[in-house]
C-alpha cells in the first residue's frame, strides 16, 4: 500500500509538473487581457444645440465639440480608450441612432421612461441644469408654475425632454410646437408666433448672445424643471458592460468632485462665444 500512493504522488507531481507551464501561460494572457481596454474607441455624439456643452465644431464640421466632449475625453483617457465624437444630424436623429445602436454614446440626455428602454445612464449626472420659459422681452407674462403656460404656444427641439413629469403634463396639457434648431424658436417668438421657448438657461443663454439676440430676451424667475444631465450608454453598443460602465462612473465622480468641470464650463463658454468664426 505504501508503495502505491507513492506511485501515485509521483504520478501527480509528474502530471502537474507538465500542467504548470500551460496554467502559468493562461494566468499570464489573462492578466494582459484585462489590462487592455475593453473597447479602444468609444463613438459618441449628441444635441449640436447645446452650447457650451456640445456644437459643431467649426474646423471639423462633421464633429461635436465642447465641455461635455472634453469632460468625457478626460474620463476615458486614463483607461486607455480613445473618443470620436460626430456630427450625426438634429437632437431626434441622435436619438434615433442610439436605439438602433449605430453610435456607443450619448454626450449628455436627461432621463425619461422611454429613453432608459433604449440607454444605460451613467451615475452620477455630470451637471444638473434648469429649463427656463423665454420670453420676448416686450411679451413678458407671469409664471409661478406649469398651468400658467396652459392657453399660449410655446416651442422648443424635436424630442426634447424636460424631465418625466413636465413631459407628461406638456404632452396632455399645453400646446407645444417642434422644430429642427432652437434658432427658430427663437426667430418664432419673435415673430409672434409663438409665446414662448423651452430651453436651458445656460444654452439660452449663450445662444442668444450669439445670435446677437441677447438683449431681446428674457428667461422667466422660475425654472419649469431643474434635471440631471447624463453621459449614456446604447443598450446595443458593443461597448457597453458592466465593468467598463464601473470604471467609467468611478473617474467621472472623481472630475466632478474635484471642480474640474465648472472650469470646462468656463472655457467652452468662451470658445463658443469668441473663438468661433
Amino acid at each position: 500500500m505504501i508503495v502505491h500512493l507513492s506511485g501515485f504522488r509521483k504520478k501527480t507531481v509528474a502530471a502537474l509538473s507538465r500542467l504548470f507551464p500551460v496554467l502559468l501561460a493562461l494566468m499570464v494572457f489573462s492578466e494582459a487581457g484585462a489590462a487592455e481596454p475593453l473597447c479602444k474607441t468609444l463613438m459618441a455624439s449628441g444635441n449640436p444645440e447645446y452650447p457650451p456643452l456640445l456644437w459643431e465644431d467649426a474646423r471639423a464640421p462633421k464633429h461635436l465639440t465642447g465641455a461635455a466632449t472634453a469632460l468625457l475625453e478626460e474620463v476615458l483617457e486614463p483607461l486607455g480608450m480613445k473618443l470620436e465624437v460626430r456630427n450625426l444630424g438634429s437632437w431626434a436623429r441622435v436619438q434615433r441612432l442610439a436605439r438602433m445602436g449605430e453610435l456607443d454614446m450619448i454626450a449628455g440626455a436627461f432621463i425619461n421612461s422611454e429613453r432608459i428602454q433604449y440607454m444605460d445612464y451613467l451615475l452620477p449626472p455630470f451637471t444638473h441644469l434648469p429649463t427656463a420659459v423665454w420670453v420676448p422681452k416686450e411679451q413678458v407674462f407671469e409664471y409661478r408654475h406649469w398651468p400658467d403656460l396652459e392657453g399660449k404656444k410655446g416651442s422648443t427641439l424635436i424630442n426634447n425632454s424636460f424631465g418625466q413629469g413636465f413631459d407628461r403634463y406638456a404632452n396632455d396639457k399645453l400646446q407645444i410646437v417642434s422644430v429642427r434648431t432652437i434658432e427658430q424658436s427663437f426667430e418664432m417668438a419673435l415673430a409672434g408666433r409663438v409665446d414662448y421657448v423651452l430651453y436651458e438657461r445656460l444654452q439660452g443663454q449663450v445662444k442668444l448672445q450669439r445670435m446677437g439676440l441677447a438683449d431681446k430676451f428674457v428667461a422667466l424667475d422660475v425654472p419649469i424643471s431643474n434635471e440631471g444631465l447624463f453621459f449614456t450608454f446604447s443598450k446595443n453598443s458593443k461597448c457597453n458592460t458592466f465593468e467598463l460602465r464601473e470604471r467609467i462612473a468611478d473617474r467621472l465622480y472623481k472630475l466632478i468632485n474635484s471642480g474640474r468641470f465648472a472650469e470646462l464650463i468656463s472655457e467652452y463658454t468662451a470658445r463658443y462665444m469668441y473663438l468661433q468664426p
